[in-house]
C-alpha cells in the first residue's frame, strides 16, 4: 500500500520547466487491491473451515418430510440416544438413573425450555418412547424430535 509518484499537470503557459525537470508530487490515493486480495483469501479460508468446526456425535437419524424448527439464540439442549441405547446430554455420556437430575440442573440455568431428542435409527421405538416419557414426567413438555430431511412425505412426493 505504498504511495506512488505522478506528474504534475501543465503549468498553464505551455512553457517547459528548467532542464528536463519534471516536477513530481506524491500520489494521495491508497491502493486497495492488496487489501481486497487478502480479504478474499480470508473469506475462502473461513468458508472452507466453518463446516469442519461443527463437532457432534455420529448418529444416523431417521429421515422425515418435516420442516426444520425455528432456531433460538441459545444453543438447544439435546439428549441423544446412541445406536447401542446409551444416553448423552449434548456430548456427555449419561446413565439412565442420572438423566433427569442432570437435565433439571442444566434447565435451571437456561431461558429456553426446549429439549431436542436425537435417536439413532437403529433404536427401537420402545426405547425412544421410554426416554420421551421420562422427560415428560420430569416436567419437560417442550420436546422436539430431531430427524434428517429428505424422507418420504406419504403424499406421493419425494420429501
Amino acid at each position: 500500500m505504498g504511495a506512488g509518484v505522478m506528474k504534475s499537470g501543465d503549468d498553464g503557459g505551455g512553457r517547459r520547466r528548467r532542464r528536463g525537470g519534471r516536477r513530481t508530487q506524491p500520489m494521495a490515493e491508497i491502493n486497495v487491491t492488496p487489501f481486497v486480495d487478502v480479504m478474499l483469501v480470508l473469506l475462502i479460508i473461513f468458508m472452507v473451515a466453518a463446516p469442519l468446526l461443527t463437532v457432534g456425535v455420529p448418529v444416523e437419524m431417521p429421515e422425515t418430510a418435516a420442516n426444520a424448527l425455528p432456531s433460538d439464540e441459545e444453543e438447544p439442549l439435546a439428549v441423544t440416544i446412541l445406536a447401542d441405547g446409551t444416553l448423552q446430554i449434548q456430548n456427555t455420556p449419561t446413565g439412565d438413573d442420572e438423566l433427569i437430575a442432570r437435565l433439571q440442573g442444566i434447565a435451571a440455568e437456561r431461558t429456553s425450555d426446549r429439549i431436542f431428542l436425537r435417536a439413532d435409527g437403529a433404536n427401537d421405538w420402545n426405547r425412544v418412547a421410554q426416554v420421551m416419557g421420562a422427560l415428560n414426567a420430569a416436567g419437560f413438555s417442550n420436546i422436539g424430535l430431531v430427524t434428517d430431511i429428505g424422507g418420504p412425505a406419504f403424499d406421493g412426493s419425494d420429501g
